[in-house]
């Protein structure tokens, strides 16, 4: 029996980059004697065993055959004959099939260090084709390692996939798995763009891919479409850190864009409904989690509005306050101000380093916090008054506010 360290562990290592978890394949044994030497069973489809001191995933080496149309349709084959040259020929990359024995000494039958060197994603072998998340995989690789291109006859190869209707099988929650894996890296306009360039983005978020090529606003820097516009967004959040509930509203954002009447570009009135209902779909049909659904839902409806806070009424601004929950929920609210400010960023050219509505938002809710509502319902005698009431003292507190600043300014 020997254990060789396999896949990202060994690829991390080799590049410089930390690494969280290893994973080991077996070659030349059997689970009764994987059973036998204290290991602890986990598979549920092919033999994987917890190490009984490290707690490592220990897998019996395998080959795999395709039996049907998605990723689910393999069957596995495990036996002491299976080689190591087997079982990483059934990997995605060259890059993820490199094995490290105890010793230290590597095993590289696919070429897979000289595509490090190279920084390209390559395909093992033509079975690379029977499983569809290798493409998203591959995508979120290239959000992940931002100086690696994907190898020509591996695009050629996705291209085909995509053609071939193999992606269309694909489970939602498994895409977004992947999609937000990806978003979570330091470059997930990268994922996105190796998803169009292949056609998995027009089978997978068609809302998304109908971005490109739609003309933004003059203001906007009109150079750069919608979907350029989206991936800068994306990118910024991603540079300052964001969650990944921002991000997914960053790139969810602008959605009603891609049907905006021709006759009518490049201007986008009113599409802010329109997004914000594509987004709730979207992430509907992602299973995306419910915080993540709603504040794409919010950030698309509200962005437009939150970036006019200069020149909005004291009556609207609460308005928006109080359609957004921002009293009851105002982290959510902070998270849809970093969205917009994520939104600005993106639009290219010369930009302040700070989003300026930001702050008007943020005195305007602290001016709606500090009325007191309680006092207002008791010294309201119609109980039926008290979120007009409410709502009054709200704006003229905002309205407060805004006399005092103008009265400070010089």
């Amino acid at each position: 029996m020997q254990a060789y360290v396999v896949g990202g562990a060994v690829r991390d290592a080799l590049l410089g980059l930390p690494v969280k978890d290893r994973d080991w394949v077996v070659i030349g044994a059997t689970p009764e004697e994987m059973l036998a030497q204290g290991f602890r069973p986990v598979g549920k489809d092919f033999p994987v065993f917890l190490h009984p001191q490290t707690q490592e995933e220990y897998a019996l080496a395998r080959t795999e055959r395709k039996t049907g149309r998605g990723y689910a349709g393999f069957a596995f084959h495990t036996s002491p004959e299976v080689t190591l040259e087997e079982d990483l020929a059934r990997r995605d990359l060259t890059i993820n099939a490199i094995a490290r024995d105890e010793d230290g000494s590597l095993v590289d039958p696919y070429g897979g260090i000289a595509d490090l060197d190279a920084r390209l994603f390559r395909h093992v072998s033509p079975a690379f084709a029977e499983d569809p998340v290798r493409i998203l995989r591959v995508a979120r690789f290239a959000a992940r390692f931002t100086d690696f291109t994907v190898a020509p006859e591996t695009q050629a190869l996705m291209r085909d996939m995509v053609g071939c209707g193999e992606v269309d099988h694909l489970v939602a929650e498994r895409v977004w798995q992947e999609i937000a894996r990806g978003l979570m890296e330091s470059r997930p306009a990268r994922m996105i763009r190796v998803l169009r360039d292949c056609g998995a983005l027009a089978r997978l978020l068609p809302e998304l891919d109908r971005l490109f090529g739609i003309p933004q606003p003059a203001a906007h820097h009109p150079e750069i479409d919608t979907g350029e516009h989206v991936l800068m967004v994306i990118d910024h959040a991603a540079a300052t850190g964001q969650p990944l509930a921002v991000r997914w509203a960053a790139l969810l954002h602008d959605l009603g864009k891609g049907e905006t009447r021709a006759d009518i570009l490049p201007h986008h009135y009113g599409h802010e409904a329109r997004s914000a209902d594509l987004a709730r779909a979207l992430s509907e049909r992602l299973k995306a989690p419910v915080d993540c659904r709603d504040l794409a839902v919010m950030v698309a409806r509200e962005h437009g509005i939150l970036a006019q806070a200069a020149i909005l009424r004291a009556e609207t601004m609460v308005k928006v306050l109080e359609r957004c929950d921002a009293l009851r929920r105002p982290e959510r609210f902070e998270q849809m101000l970093d969205a917009a400010a994520c939104d600005y960023h993106g639009r290219g050219g010369e930009r302040a380093a700070v989003w300026a509505p930001a702050a008007a938002w943020r005195e305007a809710m602290a001016a709606v916090r500090a009325v007191d509502a309680g006092a207002i319902a008791r010294a309201c005698a119609d109980k039926a008054q008290i979120p007009q009431r409410v709502h009054e003292a709200r704006v003229a507190a905002v309205k407060a506010l805004r006399s005092r600043d103008e009265t400070a300014a010089p």
